[in-house]
């Protein structure tokens, strides 16, 4: 219940924040910036929401449940999205895009190594783990291509551990170790607290007339 409760509150200022209204971030000039804290707890919970709904997806695979996963698979989307979207006032339209374009390919291989590892089909895990690879360099190369604060070892490095992260819940999940992925759960939320931290504090540092 807690999962959900926060990202509603957060997502309507996401959605007041961004979408267009008198204080949008866009402007430097903006007379009402937003705080550093503001936009930590905003990516705190779109990342949250990512290990939420991606969660769901990769249960509903273990149980063969494809009507709960679809609607699943659609949020994940939508969170992509959102993730997204949160970074266009900084970088514009076609950075967002990029970005987008990204987290849906990390999405596809959770996808991929998920599927792979319902049907017990080691050689589509192996070309998952592949895709796991290329897009966490995709990542890296993004986020420090546009942030002169963020080096690409240690975004390389924050993401590998999240798939692993990832890797590690779907393969729990299949096994119906529950106890080991409940274990796994606040891991994976503390970690990806830590990227949006570290996301947060590289924008601030990056753009400190847009925040007070």
């Amino acid at each position: 219940m807690n999962i959900m409760r926060g990202p509603m509150a957060l997502l309507i200022f996401t959605v007041v924040g961004l979408g267009g209204c008198a204080h949008e971030w866009s402007s430097m000039a903006d007379p009402h910036p937003v705080t550093e804290a503001d936009l930590q707890a905003v990516l705190r919970d779109e990342w949250s929401r990512h290990l939420f709904w991606i969660r769901n997806v990769v249960l509903d695979n273990a149980k063969n449940d494809l009507r709960s996963r679809d609607f699943a698979e659609k949020a994940v989307a939508t969170n992509a999205r959102d993730i997204a979207r949160t970074f266009r006032p900084f970088y514009g339209e076609a950075a967002s895009d990029q970005l987008h374009t990204v987290l849906t390919k990390h999405y596809g291989a959770v996808k991929a190594y998920s599927q792979a590892t319902v049907g017990g089909n080691t050689r589509q895990q192996e070309v998952a783990m592949a895709q796991f690879a290329s897009n966490t360099d995709e990542i890296a190369a993004f986020f420090s291509g546009i942030n002169p604060h963020l080096s690409k070892d240690a975004v390389r490095d924050l993401f590998a551990a999240h798939v692993d992260h990832h890797v590690t819940q779907i393969n729990k999940f299949q096994n119906r170790d529950y106890a080991g992925e409940e274990e796994t759960w606040p891991v994976m939320e503390h970690h990806v607290y830590g990227i949006a931290d570290a996301l947060a504090a590289a924008l601030v540092k990056q753009f400190p007339a847009k925040f007070n």
